[in-house]
């Protein structure tokens, strides 16, 4: 009986020992590409969410009041209006590229193994995308702003 439970202390202890030591490893963020996808995933779901739902609610105002729609229609001409405008598009465009490479990782067979190569293609993709729409998105701002032909 003693060795029995001696074993099972000791099984136990290196069990444990091994799994503090693997939980320790693995569940701490270290950092990894694959981790800041998650988050950033979820952020930008979020931030295009609360924008479809002040859209709505914007768009309603319409049918409550048209001038109030028309004073706030005027608030999203401001350079800083623009500014949020071009974030949403970088947001949007983010969330729709990493959507599609979380869908070949659960659904290619393959997918797990080029995830993270996959995520550096879409990073690659998200800027070459964003650059010239901020360019052309901000132009108008910047010509106000500064002046310009």
């Amino acid at each position: 009986m003693s060795t029995t439970a001696s074993t099972a202390t000791e099984s136990g202890a290196g069990a444990s020992d091994r799994a503090g030591a693997s939980r320790r490893q693995g569940t701490f963020y270290r950092g990894d590409p694959g981790m800041w996808s998650w988050v950033l995933h979820r952020i930008t779901g979020v931030l295009t969410f609360f924008f479809l739902f002040v859209h709505v609610l914007d768009t309603a105002l319409v049918r409550v009041s048209p001038n109030t729609y028309d004073q706030v229609i005027e608030t999203y001409k401001t350079p800083v209006v623009n500014l949020l405008e071009v974030g949403l598009v970088g947001a949007v465009l983010f969330h729709a590229l990493n959507g599609l490479r979380v869908l070949l990782v659960d659904f290619w067979a393959k997918g797990p193994k080029y995830q993270k190569t996959m995520l550096w293609v879409i990073g690659v993709v998200w800027v070459v995308v964003m650059v010239p729409g901020a360019f052309f998105m901000l132009k108008r701002t910047v010509e106000t702003l500064f002046g310009g032909a």
